[in-house]
This record gives C-alpha cells, structure tokens and sequence, in this order.
C-alpha cells in the first residue's frame, strides 16, 4: 500500500510498555496503534459530521515488515486509507511507520457496519459510502 493524497495520517505516541525487553515493538502492539488510528480516522470523518455509526472489526490482516526500536521512536505514524467498500462492510489499509516515516507493518482490517439497537450488521447509508470513498486509496 503506497500513502496517497487521501490517507489520513495519525501520530500515536508510544510508551515504554509497547516495547519488549529487546527494545523493540511488541506484535500486538501494532494492532493497538492502528486501532487507535481508525478510531481518530472516524471522529475526524464520520462522527465529527454527527453520523450514528458503529463498526465491529470482522477480520484483520497484518504484515511485520521491520521492527520498531524504542530508540528514536516517542511515536509512530500510521496511514489510513478505505481500500473496499462493500454493501454493509468497509476495509482499512494501514502503514504503521516508525517516527522516521519507514514502513514498519501494514494492517488491513474489514470492519461490518452494525445496528446500535439490534446489534446486528446493517448496509452503508450513501451518506457513509460517499465520506469513505473520500479516502479511498
């Protein structure tokens, strides 16, 4: 996945506990960043434009391409991009990048659009299909 003009770029910072004893990046922890960046990817998108919405991660894909060392890294950026738009479904692609901006993992995550009251998938609205597809990779 290459940045394009419409990712949406977080900065997370990290902290001492996101790393092992060898100083680097612990594995789930590159899931926990590039959570926090989809959540800010939907205020900024999608809740800032007073849209009721819920989405439950229905399957998540991830690639480790290098370490992330504690050294030099007080914070990782992560690139967010809509790469499918299904019916009820959407899909996030991910750069999780060391503050130096090297790609360090990429995160594809499908997430299944829910009913608050029923609890239960529900299809896209055009208004939500049209706010992602502005950040379609």
């Amino acid at each position: 996945m290459m940045a394009t003009d419409n990712a949406h770029t977080h900065q997370v910072p990290t902290r001492w506990g996101d790393f092992d004893m060898y100083g680097h990046m612990m594995n789930a922890n590159y899931i926990e960043v590039a959570q926090e960046a989809r959540l800010a990817f939907a205020k900024e998108n999608i809740y800032a434009k007073g849209i009721d919405f819920m989405a439950l991660v229905r399957h998540l894909d991830v690639d480790y391409m290098r370490p992330i060392p504690f050294e030099g890294n007080a914070h990782v950026i992560v690139e967010t991009t809509v790469s499918h738009i299904g019916s009820s479904s959407f899909t996030t692609s991910q750069q999780v990048k060391t503050a130096a901006g090297e790609v360090a993992a990429t995160v594809n995550c499908v997430q299944v659009v829910i009913d608050k009251k029923k609890h239960t998938p529900r299809p896209l609205t055009d208004e939500e299909k049209d706010i992602l597809q502005m950040s379609a990779s």
